[in-house]
């Protein structure tokens, strides 16, 4: 299949190094409106200029989209309108309406769209999934050093918006209601956020994003009736634990009220979760190119990326009406 890149800034040069070595790939290679931006993300992944617009949407059968996300909505109409199966970086748009169109749009045309909520085809991710069936509370922390790349937004669109998909992935109910305080330290924007969203059934999600932090931090844990599963995006690890076979959790309480001291251990069992070393990118943007040559439902739909934006946006709406809060 014939892919190209449409934007050259970080995630574009990381896009097109990907493709360029994805087997099965024509990669026809990458285009930007800064001749020099192109020109060097070319150098860094060993391929092509595409000197036009016009000559993305001749060459090329898929695209990746990794413009600004105010221009998001703009550059993936006209390429899905072209008949391009498009891959957008997340967040799909800066509005959740025009994330709708698009979806509608991709309909109509018979495309893929897939957008690059990439924390999906982190292994440990991957890994876990199977042991996340029922959670009722889910708690998340991603804290990164500041930086200038994606400071122009707040850091729920920045940086919690991966765990907000993570968890509506994983919970499969409506939210229905949104908590959140946040301060703005340097960017002017909120820098620091928490959100507490509850579910239509019950479970609770408590999201903390940082990008002030000292220290990197990706990790997200499922608390379930059954099992406790924690993942550690950043170094690549599960743990768990589950109720051991045949435990009776009454005899246990009974024998606690009788003063006694049974063994923790008689009750709970950990759980070997093996986790495969792989590049998230790579898994995502080989899924995507599966999906385009066989016309597949991509594991990140446009309506489950919308879906996060819609929740991500009633985080900030509820950020803003937070005395002292800036969004």
């Amino acid at each position: 299949m014939r892919v190209a890149v449409l934007g050259s800034g970080h995630l574009g040069r990381e896009h097109a190094r990907v493709y360029a070595g994805l087997t099965g790939v024509d990669f026809v290679g990458v285009y930007d409106t800064d001749p020099a931006a192109a020109a060097a993300a070319a150098a860094y992944a060993g391929c092509a200029v595409l000197p036009s617009r016009t000559a993305l949407l001749e060459r090329a059968e898929a695209v990746s989209i990794c413009v600004p996300t105010p221009a998001h909505a703009a550059e993936a109409e006209i390429c899905i309108d072209a008949g391009l199966h498009v891959l957008i970086e997340k967040p799909i748009t800066d509005e959740v309406e025009a994330g709708r169109r698009l979806c509608a749009l991709a309909r109509r045309r018979e495309t893929v769209l897939q957008v690059g909520h990439v924390e999906r085809f982190n292994p440990a991710m991957l890994a876990a999934s199977p042991h996340i069936t029922r959670p009722r509370f889910v708690e998340s922390q991603r804290l990164a050093p500041f930086g200038r790349r994606g400071s122009d937004v707040a850091v729920v669109l920045d940086l919690m918006i991966h765990d907000l998909d993570l968890v509506l992935a994983c919970v499969d109910e409506p939210v229905e209601s949104v908590e959140a305080s946040g301060v703005a330290v340097l960017s002017g924007n909120t820098d620091i956020a928490n959100a507490r969203l509850r579910f239509r059934h019950g479970c609770v999600a408590n999201l903390t994003a940082s990008r002030i932090s000292m220290e990197k931090v990706r990790k997200i844990r499922f608390f379930q009736p059954d099992r406790y599963v924690s993942v550690d995006l950043l170094a690549g690890r599960v743990g768990a634990l589950r109720a051991r076979a045949g435990f009776d959790p009454v005899a246990f309480q009974a024998a606690l009220q009788r003063g006694e001291s049974p063994d923790w251990r008689d009750a709970i069992e950990p759980i070997e979760v093996a986790v495969e070393g792989a590049e998230p990118l790579q898994l995502e943007l080989a899924a995507f190119v599966e999906c385009a040559q066989r016309g597949t439902p991509p594991l990140v739909s446009g309506e489950q990326a919308v879906r996060a934006l819609e929740v991500a946006v009633a985080v900030e709406h509820a950020l803003a009406a937070e005395p002292g809060c800036a969004s």
